[in-house]
């Protein structure tokens, strides 16, 4: 797979203190850039703004995938098989799972692990990884 130019996402959170902790602390992303309104993120090399708003109804809609409630709209990175491991292992506690980690397409194309859960402003979040990244848009 060739290099990708980092993503830039920003998204609405009720608050500041309690997000920036759970962004910088529990997943583990460097602070950027800040203001009393906003905070950038590395979030796993793409750039990740948080924005207070005040206003935000955390108005999520669901699919169902796999027999599972899938949070929509939701966003997340794909990460190396060992690193969505160790990221598993480091925040299996520290996190209230939406859907645990789970195997999807065991021993077909495009086989992967993800999991789902919400950050304090309940922003949805997804992880995932695959056996193989050159499957990662097989059909």
């Amino acid at each position: 797979m060739s290099s990708l130019n980092p993503f830039h996402l920003a998204i609405p959170v009720k608050e500041i203190t309690e997000t920036r902790y759970f962004y910088k602390d529990i997943l583990g992303c460097e602070e950027g850039r800040s203001s009393d309104h906003w905070v950038d993120f590395n979030f796993f090399g793409h750039q990740l703004v948080i924005h207070i708003d005040s206003s935000k109804e955390n108005i999520l809609n669901e699919n169902s995938v796999d027999g599972k409630s899938v949070p929509v709209p939701h966003f997340g990175i794909v990460l190396d098989w060992d690193v969505f491991e160790n990221f598993e292992k480091k925040i299996r506690n520290k996190v209230e799972f939406i859907i645990e980690p789970y195997i999807r397409f065991e021993g077909q194309a495009g086989e992967q692990k993800t999991m789902f859960f919400k950050d304090p402003s309940g922003n949805a979040l997804e992880f995932k990884t695959f056996k193989n990244i050159n499957q990662l848009f097989e059909k």
